[in-house]
């Protein structure tokens, strides 16, 4: 109404100021059209906002849960490390005891198995010696009978009186030998 008595007047309008009845206009279609969004596009953005904030906190928490599992999965191969290296400790102490058993046994066996070749050696330095001494009297009673023949002048070929008298003679040796050790 101002508007139309400025026009009547010829007074112009300044131009800042808006017409009262555009201005009442202007305010009814804002209503209308902030009552359309507030009734119909406001409850849709709200439910969307909704949606994203559960799967936000949804994401959140199965983030959470997943990290809670994977420490816990963490701590059961922790464990399952520190029991194998306890494992593997005792097995290699077992390993070595049992190494130490058998080279104390294989020790054993072979401290016998010397023993025994020692056994055999002396057994064998005591027949060979006996063989010696045995080879070394008929030896020794040839050449006696022989020189003994030779200083008489006769053949002393009779055996039996032969072996008695070396083994006489050879038996005061070893009498002799044994009284002067």
């Amino acid at each position: 109404m101002n508007a139309l008595l400025l026009a009547a007047e010829g007074e112009a309008q300044p131009p800042l100021i808006p017409y009262i009845d555009e201005l009442v206009i202007g305010l009814i279609a804002f209503v209308i059209v902030f009552g359309f969004l507030a009734k119909k596009l406001v409850p849709n953005i709200n439910k969307v906002l909704e949606e994203r904030r559960e799967a936000i906190e949804g994401g959140i928490e199965k983030a959470e849960s997943a990290q809670i599992e994977a420490q816990s999965v963490l701590e059961q191969y922790k464990a399952q490390l520190a029991e194998a290296r306890h494992e593997a400790a005792r097995l290699r102490q077992e390993a070595t005891e049992q190494g130490t058993a058998i080279i104390q046994e294989m020790k054993a066996e072979g401290q016998r198995q010397r023993e025994e070749i020692v056994a055999a050696g002396h057994t064998q330095i005591q027949a060979d010696r006996k063989a010696a001494a045995a080879s070394l009297r008929q030896d020794v009673g040839k050449l006696a009978t022989d020189l003994a023949g030779k200083l008489v002048g006769e053949s002393l070929t009779d055996t039996a009186r032969q072996s008695r008298t070396i083994d006489r003679f050879l038996d005061e040796l070893e009498e002799k030998a044994e009284a002067v050790r």
